[in-house]
């Protein structure tokens, strides 16, 4: 299980516990070993690319726990650690996830793909300017709680669970649709703090990040 410790972020980064692992490293470590597997906890050191790669391929198969923008906020390449995951897919191990499933399934527009299924919802959007994102979150939200997710990312950094302070929400998804002036009460999932603001105040923080208005 191949993970990667950030230097300059305290524990490694905020997906790590005071151990140095991520929260769900030890969980799946310890249910392969309780079913009667071998699972190494790893983390990879861009200074020992070589080493580490040549390491791996003693292994039967690789679980990638690295968080996005963590291998280069620590000093490493990203694009060189994903085409040495390659290299060894190419030899026969199973890497999961694979960095192509990440390219092209980890940002979280992919629930959007999903939403006319009968494992989604119709009103999951993805939002790529300003417009729609004032026009698609009002609708949105006057029909029910929000999840409102970066695109990518984890650990509960940038996710906010949000809800009308009112608890009023139309009975169909589209038959309304928020005000500027609606109050909004949120809470990121990294560290589960509360924030009241209004829907222009939210929409305003998605665009240009915290400031004045």
């Amino acid at each position: 299980l191949v993970q990667f410790y950030v230097p300059s972020q305290p524990f490694g980064g905020s997906d790590k516990s005071a151990s140095g692992h991520r929260y769900d490293s030890l969980p799946i470590a310890n249910g392969m070993i309780a079913s009667g597997m071998s699972c190494q906890l790893l983390h990879y050191v861009p200074s020992e690319h070589d080493t580490f790669f040549k390491v791996l391929e003693g292994f039967d198969a690789i679980i990638v726990r690295c968080n996005p923008g963590q291998i280069n906020a620590g000093g490493g390449d990203q694009m060189k650690f994903d085409d040495s995951m390659r290299a060894l897919q190419k030899k026969g191990l199973q890497v999961w996830p694979s960095p192509d499933v990440m390219m092209n399934m980890g940002a979280k527009d992919a629930l959007c793909k999903i939403a006319d299924l009968e494992i989604g919802l119709p009103d999951t959007l993805a939002y790529y300017s300003k417009e729609a994102l004032d026009e698609g979150f009002k609708k949105t939200m006057a029909f029910q709680p929000r999840v409102i997710k970066q695109n990518r990312g984890s650990s509960g950094e940038g996710i906010w669970i949000i809800k009308l302070k009112s608890g009023e929400y139309c009975k169909e998804y589209g038959e309304a649709s928020c005000t500027d002036d609606d109050v909004l009460d949120m809470m990121e999932a990294n560290d589960n703090h509360a924030e009241e603001h209004t829907v222009a105040e939210f929409v305003e923080f998605c665009v240009n990040g915290r400031n004045d208005k």
